[in-house]
């Protein structure tokens, strides 16, 4: 078997490896779209190495034609099984459930680093593909984040054309009634983002009335591990405000960081050096309101962020 080095060294590693290497990235998108967790998706990447290493006694490449295509397909159908995982988890979780955040080294842009990586959409409308069933999420990501058309999607999920169109067109409809066609510029939502920042950060609740959508919703995702500021999400400008201020439950030394999450300008709330929450806002199409505050605080999600440099 033809052996190529491992990117970045010059160990060698054999070609059914190096294809699995050179497609991880797709597949970690893919996954991580249909999933919104991160350590779940590494979980399905070992079981799809394991399922593609496995076959062929020995030989992975023996009898396929597109290993690319093969792989999604085992990497979908091994997200589907741990979709259901999932599901039934989230039946006993503490509080209000978010996706897992992926959020960028500091000073990287969204060029930098894995380039499929940055496919993952938004945090705000990873909260509306939950409400999707896992066939449509799938049907949704495959097709309208990485571009799949129909007929390829069919073959990976084992369906027929027609079954993913109706699919597809359910998923669209359901996605499009919950998320706006327009989103802000980047750099209107960096600049929401800031202000918003020192407006709760500085107790500053006339400014944080003029940032605040009137039917704003705050969700806070501790999952029982830190004491939130609610278990349940808070609706209303007046509710929110006061609840951003209240100071209960932060961190005894708050630093602030700006950081990009799942693509989009975010803060990253660190406890001295150590990352306390993740903080990403939903605005309205034209930037000028907060109409979604999301925050990750459960400190399993954060476990693969880095710790703040002194």
């Amino acid at each position: 078997m033809t052996e190529i080095p491992v990117p970045g060294t010059a160990a060698p590693i054999d070609e059914a490896t190096g294809v699995f290497v050179d497609h991880r990235e797709l597949l970690f998108g893919v996954v991580y779209n249909m999933l919104g967790s991160v350590a779940d998706t590494e979980d399905v990447l070992q079981d799809t190495w394991l399922s593609w290493t496995a076959r062929g006694k020995g030989s992975p490449l023996a009898g396929v034609d597109n290993p690319r295509a093969y792989l999604v397909r085992v990497a979908v159908n091994h997200a589907l099984r741990r979709r259901a995982v999932i599901s039934r988890r989230q039946e006993t979780y503490v509080g209000s459930w978010l996706p897992e955040p992926l959020v960028a080294d500091e000073g990287a842009d969204t060029a930098d680093g894995p380039a499929l990586r940055s496919e993952s959409v938004s945090l705000a409308m990873l909260v509306v593909l939950e409400s999707l069933t896992p066939l449509e999420r799938a049907v949704f990501v495959l097709g309208e984040v990485f571009g799949y058309p129909h007929a390829e999607i069919a073959g990976i999920i084992d369906r027929s054309p027609a079954a993913v169109r109706q699919l597809a067109h359910r998923a669209r409809e359901h996605v499009n009634a919950r998320r706006p066609r327009y989103e802000a510029h980047p750099r209107v939502r960096r600049e929401a983002t800031e202000r918003f920042v020192r407006a709760a950060l500085g107790g500053d609740i006339a400014e944080l009335m003029e940032v605040l959508a009137p039917d704003v919703t705050a969700w806070t995702d501790a999952g029982g591990k830190r004491k939130p500021a609610s278990l349940r999400p808070v609706h209303g400008r007046d509710k929110v405000a006061r609840l951003l201020t209240s100071g209960r439950g932060g961190p005894s030394n708050p630093v602030f960081r700006y950081r990009r999450v799942n693509g989009d300008d975010a803060a990253v709330l660190f406890d001295g050096d150590a990352p306390f929450a993740v903080l990403v806002l939903d605005l309205t199409p034209e930037g000028d309101r907060v109409r979604g505050i999301y925050v990750v605080a459960n400190p399993d999600k954060l476990a693969h962020l880095p710790r703040e440099a002194a």
